[in-house]
């Protein structure tokens, strides 16, 4: 976790303490006449050149003891005590020394700002950074800092005037500990969550590990104890931040190789952090790797987070200076197949400042983008945003998610659920088991994302009950574009698939050798946004299977495909061109609600719609037949609208395989 942001002047570098006084040739001039008070502050100056801070701050309180106007130990004092996050004690001997002489050293209203900053005190620190940049005779690059402070001391003095509703509970002793628990990542479907917990490790370079644990809910919505998720995602080697794909089936992980040794592990990267890549078979994952040089580079990569389409990262860039990472950024990259990513590119400066950004969270809306940053006006140090995609599909300006969520101290590694009434973080807030714990709270409506439910399941083979592992398509029908894109498990063929609440959805599921499966969802007229749980059963292709195309539409009475068809005909046509062999029946049927006479010839140019699409797009006329049957077929009642909708519908039948 990073301090918070001190913003000193001098202690930092702890170069000549002189400064504070006024040098005429080889002579200090100091405020104080009194050599005594002098001895003490120089030997200060020593102690704290070898980092006795104790005992320099025992010799400063010595020199004021003689001489309470000596202007210099107060200040150096001062910034002992802004060191050491003392900041009730800088705050007060910057006073004293201000109150001696206010144009003895102007940057001392910037120390003393900072201080009541870091303190919450924003009105006072507001009035002091004012006085400061009134000054004409202060240092340029504090000058720029001082701005930006005042800025964040303008927006948290109207936030704590409007806070928002804050309940944070802790999740508990199954997963908290005296140790830093962090990097929440929950479930779609809420029933695991895992996270990053540090570990003290003598095995170890430096006697500390990082590891990956999970934890499950018992059947009464209690979590249980958290786990270690074990080889191969962990090893004596540090693994940091991780995230899962909305589906749980691919987890991308930070790990730092080459930080201290990979110990046997193999792992070699690019940098000093670089991101993997895990994929899970049945209820195994296996063994991480490396996601290339488009993401990874001599510099720091961590802290990702996979979008719900499964083909968009994000995740954060840094630089290391010193012990320090800086300069972070965050980045995205598209996947491009075979295992390939794009070259990672910067987000624009809407989301990144000249600051740091942390800890990225693409939601499963697909639409709100959640993340850490101190660069953007907020209530000091690390500050939780979130941006929307506007309708040009471009991030919006941030939102703070106001006081007192955000605070003095540094807020991140958040987490919010599918359904957007909670988030998770991490905090050392008091009351907890040590450390950093991970809490929940309850978000207010203007920074919620839009509410996604889900569909989940098995895949499995209709005659066999195997579990199949198929390809899975979600499809915006109002766009057209491609929502999501995932398989089921290898093993045990489970699937899920996110299902934002703002839209109708095409759902394909294909795989070689079996009958094309689709589904239709209107999800912005759901009143409640349960979980659809269905397993799908995939007919193997052979002579007499029948599958309803359910995303082939047409206006009430009309018989032109829709533009929402054109996606579902696409998979057809795809399904055609790999069974290059088979022969189909298109068949087009009705409801009841018209004259048999005017049902059948409707349906008939129904089928023939279909029909004349194939022909058009590359399919032999030779291999498709049509016809009508128009309410001699139904597969549900008439008697209810929602049976009717089922007898409406498109087929196609396997009549040979030559």
């Amino acid at each position: 976790m990073k301090p918070i942001i001190f913003l000193l002047f001098f202690v930092l570098s702890f170069q000549s303490l002189s400064v504070y006084s006024q040098c005429k040739g080889n002579v200090v001039k100091y405020t104080t006449t009194s050599r005594k008070a002098q001895k003490c502050f120089e030997k200060a100056e020593s102690l704290i050149n070898i980092k006795a801070y104790k005992e320099a701050e025992q010799e400063l309180l010595d020199a004021l003891a003689i001489d309470d106007k000596f202007i210099e130990a107060y200040l150096v004092l001062g910034d002992i005590y802004s060191m050491n996050r003392e900041f009730d004690k800088s705050e007060d001997v910057y006073r004293k020394a201000i109150s001696i002489s206010p144009s003895f050293f102007p940057e001392s209203f910037y120390l003393l700002a900072n201080n009541q900053f870091n303190m919450g005190k924003y009105e006072e620190a507001e009035k002091n950074y004012r006085i400061y940049l009134n000054r004409n005779d202060i240092y340029d690059d504090n000058k720029i800092k001082a701005e930006r402070a005042l800025r964040n001391c303008e927006f948290a003095v109207e936030a704590v005037k409007h806070p928002v509703d804050f309940t944070p509970v802790n999740v508990g002793p199954a997963i908290n500990t005296e140790l830093n628990e962090l990097y929440p990542y929950l479930a779609v479907d809420g029933s695991s969550l895992m996270f990053t917990r540090n570990l003290k490790d003598k095995r170890t370079y430096d006697g500390f590990n990082e590891d990956f644990y999970i934890s499950f809910k018992d059947a009464d919505g209690k979590w249980l104890e958290s786990e270690n998720m074990g080889a191969p995602l962990n090893s004596l080697a540090y693994e940091g931040a991780g995230c899962l794909s909305p589906d749980g089936q691919t987890m991308i992980l930070a790990i730092a190789p080459d930080y201290l040794g990979d110990y046997g592990t193999g792992r070699t990267g690019f940098g000093g952090c670089d991101l993997f890549i895990s994929k899970k078979s049945g209820d195994t994952w296996l063994p991480p790797k490396n996601l290339g040089p488009n993401i990874n580079t001599p510099n720091f990569e961590s802290q990702p987070s996979l979008a719900p389409d499964g083909r968009t990262l994000y995740f954060i860039r840094g630089y290391r200076k010193g012990y320090d990472i800086v300069g972070q950024d965050i980045y995205s990259s598209q996947y491009i197949g075979n295992g390939q990513w794009s070259k990672a590119v910067r987000l624009s400066d809407k989301i990144n400042t000249p600051g740091n950004e942390e800890s990225v969270f693409a939601h499963p809306d697909g639409q709100s983008l959640y993340f850490a940053s101190d660069g953007h006006p907020g209530m000091g140090g690390l500050d939780l945003f979130v941006s929307k995609k506007d309708t040009n599909g471009e991030w919006g300006e941030p939102v703070n998610l106001g006081y007192p969520i955000n605070s003095v101290r540094d807020e991140f590694s958040i987490y919010v659920s599918a359904d957007g009434k909670n988030a998770y973080y991490s905090s050392d807030r008091a009351g907890g088991f040590g450390g950093l714990d991970i809490y929940s709270f309850g978000l207010t409506e203007k920074v919620r994302p839009i509410p996604v439910t889900y569909m989940k399941g098995k895949v499995l083979n209709k005659d066999t009950k195997q579990p199949v592992s198929a390809e899975f398509e979600l499809v915006d029908l109002n766009s057209g574009k491609t929502v999501v894109r995932s398989s089921s498990n290898k093993v045990n063929g489970e699937y899920l698939v996110c299902l934002p609440s703002d839209k109708d959805y095409a759902l394909n599921i294909s795989k070689e050798g079996y009958m094309l499966f689709s589904e239709n969802f209107s999800v912005k007229k759901m009143t409640d946004l349960k979980p659809i749980v269905k397993d799908v059963l995939l007919m193997p292709v052979k002579v007499g299977e029948i599958a309803v195309l359910k995303n082939i539409f047409f206006d009430t009475d009309k018989f032109e495909l829709k533009k929402e068809s054109l996606i579902e005909l696409n998979k057809l046509i795809e399904l055609l061109k790999t069974n290059a062999l088979i022969k189909i029946e298109i068949s087009g049927h009705t409801d009841n609600r018209a004259d048999e006479k005017h049902n059948l010839l409707l349906s008939q140019n129904r089928a023939k719609a279909v029909y004349d699409y194939l022909i058009a797009n590359g399919i032999a006329k030779e291999r498709l037949t049509f016809v009508g049957y128009g309410e001699k077929k139904p597969i549900d009642s008439n008697d209810t609208e929602e049976g009717r909708a089922n007898n409406r519908r498109t087929e196609f039948k396997i009549i040979s395989i030559d």
